[in-house]
């Protein structure tokens, strides 16, 4: 006796099942493509500096505890290009910087390693950036509270050229 009658459903046969399933179709890229993205990081100064980033070549970026921050910080890939903002009495672009690992396995507190690039020669300073028609609609003017935020490659290459 079965709950489901067979006239209703039909027999259910997992090895036809399976040959009935659709074989999945090759991507028109590799699968470890991943389209480049932005991002800014802010640090207070007093607590980590761009110039110590130069100085270590490297660090850890982890501790970020706001929920929206924590997703842009997942959503980060090996080779994604950042830009360290100086937050507290600077308020401006310090350098560049680019992600070499992610480690996500803690959903709450994922652990990216950046490495050092080069400090602008010419910094954005926030009252530019929010003057500026480009950042408009960026989480960065909307949001200012947020530690890491995405920007476009318009956005990106304004901060890192000094003309935003």
């Amino acid at each position: 006796w079965s709950p489901f009658p067979e006239r209703c459903f039909g027999s259910w046969q997992p090895e036809r099942a399976a040959s009935r399933r659709r074989r999945p179709v090759a991507a028109p890229w590799p699968s470890s493509y991943h389209r480049r993205m932005h991002y800014l990081l802010k640090t207070e100064p007093s607590a980590y500096s761009f110039p110590q980033l130069v100085e270590e070549r490297q660090t850890v970026w982890d501790g970020v505890r706001n929920p929206q921050a924590v997703g842009y910080l997942r959503q980060m890939r090996k080779g994604d290009r950042l830009v360290v903002y100086h937050t507290g009495s600077e308020r401006r672009v310090a350098g560049s910087a680019r992600v070499l690992s992610v480690d996500a396995s803690d959903p709450r507190n994922p652990v990216v390693t950046i490495a050092s690039g080069k400090a602008i020669r010419h910094p954005v300073v926030l009252a530019d950036i929010q003057s500026s028609a480009l950042f408009a609609a960026s989480p960065l003017v909307r949001q200012p509270r947020l530690s890491v935020v995405p920007l476009t490659e318009a956005q990106y290459q304004a901060l890192i050229s000094g003309k935003a």
